[in-house]
């Protein structure tokens, strides 16, 4: 955090483009798209911005409570999913010039352009602006692409014609740009890949667009598909039933496995009286949860492993290569804003695509619906190499049922 004459003096200086006034949480947008244009750091300061939660448009104190509550909502705005991708950010309560205030302070990102919403923001001098395409083109090339996460590294040998651009004009970019700038831009296909992280400062492809818009992803990634298999007992020994290879784009994985989940889940048919009630072995929405959160949290940079489904008698077991990945560790691992992002534009376009709801609440869902179909809580073990979950099947099943599928596919 800077220090306390430095905030003071900026809080001295009124807005501008580096500083933000706000008086209360009641405008979380206009927070956001703050953060999102001190991170694009478009001026070239190199230096934090600051948005001054509490404080008047003239400098004077709002008199708002500071609490833990309200500095849990700010932090929360790094990890929710809404400005990607994600800042670097510290949150704190600081008096400043008498002033009882909340503290943002934003980091200029080494990968701009970063969004809020679809949007692209700017600061110039005290005022938000959403950038035009000549501003997004400058922060496009003040990107450091050289320390950047391996999804955002180029794909050696590849090119343009390597992807579906078919499949990047009708079904990502619609969802991942906002209408009016889709509306107002006129730049050129390639100027949009690369503003959206899926083409390089030299026009190659990176790893998040051949595993999400490739014509072929395993050429280049052999062990980027999920490998399934369903045995008869608890025990891999005990005989095979179906095996199957799930490959191409990880959203055509995905939908493939949706199916293939529904299809394979038990469903008890409890009968009491006039009334029955079906009781599936697992919550589809629970496995369906763990697995894209596998998709989106292993490792595809040096191993060839896929992402193993193992489906027994009594337990699902689900397998991803990689450890945990960056701050989290086994200890905050599901606390709340504990999140981070191996591949963090493969995990904005799938929540773009509508494979998540928002980062940071997978696990959440995932013990709730398990809680609430009567499995127990998964078992998690974390090991340097891989991660695994293992969810156990329904307890509390009648002996009298009629077991029978619960979804097609």
């Amino acid at each position: 955090m800077l220090s306390q004459s430095e905030l003071e003096g900026l809080l001295d200086g009124g807005e501008s483009d580096r500083v933000e006034f706000t008086v209360s949480l009641r405008d979380l947008n206009k927070i956001r798209q703050a953060i999102c244009a001190f991170a694009n750091d478009l001026p070239g300061h190199n230096k934090p911005g600051v948005v001054f939660v509490g404080i008047k448009d003239d400098g004077g104190c709002a008199g708002l409570k500071i609490d833990d509550e309200l500095l849990r909502t700010l932090g929360g705005l790094r990890s929710d999913g809404q400005i990607l991708p994600f800042p670097v950010m510290e949150v704190g309560r600081q008096a400043v010039n008498g002033c009882e205030t909340a503290v943002v302070q934003v980091e200029p990102s080494d990968n701009p352009p970063l969004k809020a919403d679809g949007r692209c923001w700017v600061r110039v001098g005290p005022r938000r602006a959403q950038a035009s395409a000549e501003e997004e083109r400058r922060l496009t090339e003040k990107r450091r692409w050289g320390g950047q996460p391996f999804d955002m590294q180029e794909v050696r040998g590849t090119s343009v014609a390597d992807l579906e651009i078919v499949r990047f004009e009708l079904e990502y970019l619609p969802k991942a740009v906002s209408p009016e700038a889709l509306a107002e831009n006129r730049r050129s296909r390639e100027d949009q890949l690369q503003t959206l992280r899926l083409l390089s400062n030299r026009g190659i492809p990176t790893t998040a667009a051949v595993l999400t818009l490739g014509k072929d992803p395993q050429r280049w990634f052999p062990g980027a598909f999920i490998e399934f298999g369903r045995f008869n007992g608890r025990e891999v020994t005990e005989g095979v039933l179906n095996r199957r290879e799930l490959k191409g784009v990880l959203q055509e994985q995905l939908h493939s496995l949706d199916l293939l989940l529904a299809a394979n889940i038990k469903a008890a048919l409890v009968i009491t009286g006039a009334q029955h009630e079906e009781l599936p072995d697992y919550p589809l929405a629970a496995l369906r949860e763990l697995v894209r959160n596998a998709v989106i949290h292993r490792t595809y940079e040096g191993t060839n492993a896929p992402i193993h489904i193992r489906w027994f008698s009594d337990r699902v077991q689900i397998t991803s290569p990689g450890g945990l990945y960056g701050k989290v560790t086994p200890e905050t691992f599901g606390q709340p804003n504990s999140v981070d992002y191996r591949n963090p534009t493969i995990a904005g376009m799938m929540r773009d695509l509508g494979f998540m709801e928002r980062f940071g609440i997978g696990l959440g869902i995932v013990k709730k619906e398990l809680e609430k179909n009567g499995n127990p809580p998964p078992e998690f073990e974390f090991r340097e190499e891989s991660v695994s979950v293992t969810v156990t099947a329904n307890e509390r099943r009648p002996s009298s049922t009629v077991a029978r599928p619960s979804g097609g596919g």
